[in-house]
C-alpha cells in the first residue's frame, strides 16, 4: 500500500541528484517548516542552520523556509521530499500517517510517562528502526533524520467542564486530526471525535462545532484558544508530541562522509533544541492561561491509570489495523522499557 502511494513519485526522483550548489558552498540544503517563528521547529531549524553551516567552514549552505512557501501540508511536503524540490521537511505524526502509517505510533497514549523516558527513546535505535522501515517503504527516497519535540505533551482540553477521569469526557466532541488512530482513542474514553483542520479550530470552538481538543499548552496560547472558550486542561500527558524530521535520501547521500557527519550532529543539535523549547515555553503558557481564568488539573496517579485502562484497546487496534503495527509497537514498547530500567539505574546511583 506504501509503495503503491509513493509510486507516482518515482519519476521525478530519478532525476533528484546532487543539490546545486549556491554560489559560496558546495551543497545546498532546502528545509521547510508549515509553521511560524514563534514555532519549536523554527527554534531547530535555526540551530541546525548555525551549526551546519560553521562546522562544515561553510561548505554546506542551509535554506530555511518558513510556512507555506514552498508546500502547504504533510503529503505535499513529503512529496516534494520524495522528487527532492525539497531537502528537509519536519512533520508531526498525523502529517506522514498517509504515507507511512506506522509513525502514529507515537500518538499511542500513556506508552512514555515523562520527557526524560522520551527523550531517550527518541534518541536512540527506535528512530533507527522507524528510519529503516520508512526507507524501505518510500524505495529509498525518503530518509527520517531525527525525531524531535513540536509542543510538549499532549493534554486533553476543553470548554465545558474540569476532566478528573475518563468518565468525565463522556458526550464531548473532541477535535481531532483526520487520522484514524487519534478517533480511536477519543472513542474509547467515551468522548466523540470531530476532524476540524488546524486553521478552524477557533472558530469551531466559538461556535460549538467542537467542544474539546488535544493540544499542548504553548499551542494553546499561541493560538489564542482561551478567547474561544477553551478554560480546562487536564495534564494527563497522553502522548508526546513528536517531529519528525525528513530528508530526500538523494541529497543526504550525495554528500561525502564528512559532511554526512556534520548533517548528522546537525540534527542531533536541533533534536535537543527541541526538547528544550517546549519546556521554557510552556512555564509562560501555563501562567498567561491560569491568569486569564483557565482551570488546570492533574490527575492523580491512580486517576491517570484509569485514563490508560480506558485507552487500552487502542493497542490493539493499532497492531491489527495499522501497516506494519505491531513491529513498530514492539519497538516501541522494547525501547521504553530499555530507556526506563536505564534512567531507574541512573537515579538509584544518583540518589545515594
Amino acid at each position: 500500500m506504501i509503495k503503491s502511494t509513493l509510486k507516482v513519485l518515482m519519476t521525478g526522483a530519478m532525476l533528484a541528484g546532487i543539490a546545486v550548489p549556491a554560489a559560496a558552498a558546495d551543497y545546498s540544503i532546502r528545509a521547510t517548516a508549515n509553521s511560524n517563528e514563534n514555532d519549536e521547529d523554527y527554534d531547530g531549524l535555526i540551530v541546525f542552520k548555525s551549526f551546519v553551516e560553521s562546522a562544515s567552514n561553510g561548505a554546506i549552505e542551509v535554506e530555511l523556509f518558513i510556512g507555506t512557501q514552498l508546500c502547504a501540508n504533510g503529503a505535499e511536503c513529503l512529496q516534494s521530499v520524495a522528487d527532492g524540490s525539497v531537502d528537509v521537511y519536519i512533520s508531526t505524526s498525523g502529517g506522514a500517517a498517509g504515507i507511512f502509517p506506522y509513525v502514529q505510533v507515537l500518538d499511542l497514549p500513556y506508552l512514555m510517562s515523562n520527557d526524560r523516558v522520551a527523550e531517550a527513546v527518541l534518541s536512540g535505535d527506535f528512530t533507527r528502526k522507524m528510519r529503516e522501515m520508512a526507507l524501505t517503504d518510500s524505495d529509498g527516497l525518503i530518509r527520517l533524520m531525527t525525531i524531535g519535540n513540536t509542543g510538549g505533551w499532549r493534554n486533553f482540553a476543553n470548554t465545558k467542564r474540569r476532566v478528573m477521569n475518563p468518565g468525565d469526557l463522556a458526550g464531548l466532541k473532541i477535535r481531532t486530526v483526520v487520522a484514524d488512530l487519534p478517533q480511536e482513542l477519543v472513542r474509547a474514553l467515551g468522548a466523540s471525535p470531530t476532524p476540524v483542520p488546524w486553521p478552524e479550530l477557533f472558530t469551531s470552538f466559538q461556535t460549538g462545532v467542537v467542544e474539546g481538543s488535544k493540544n499542548g499548552i504553548t499551542d494553546i496560547m499561541g493560538m489564542k484558544f482561551p478567547d474561544a472558550g477553551l478554560q480546562y486542561v487536564t495534564l494527563d500527558g497522553h502522548a508526546y508530541m513528536g517531529a519528525l524530521w525528513w530528508m530526500n535520501n538523494a541529497s543526504f547521500m550525495s554528500m561525502p562522509e564528512d559532511m554526512r557527519r556534520i548533517v548528522i550532529d546537525g540534527f542531533a543539535a536541533l533534536q535537543q533544541a527541541t526538547f528544550a523549547s517546549p519546556k521554557r515555553k510552556s512555564i509562560q503558557a501555563y501562567a498567561d492561561f491560569v491568569e486569564g481564568g483557565g482551570d488546570i488539573y492533574v490527575p492523580t496517579p491512580a486517576e491517570k491509570g484509569q485514563f490508560r485502562e480506558a485507552a487500552a484497546p487502542v493497542y490493539e487496534w493499532f497492531k491489527v489495523n495499522i501497516d506494519r503495527g505491531p513491529e513498530i509497537f514492539d519497538a516501541l514498547i522494547s525501547a521504553v522499557a530499555e530507556a526506563e530500567a536505564g534512567l531507574e539505574a541512573g537515579t538509584a546511583q544518583d540518589i545515594n
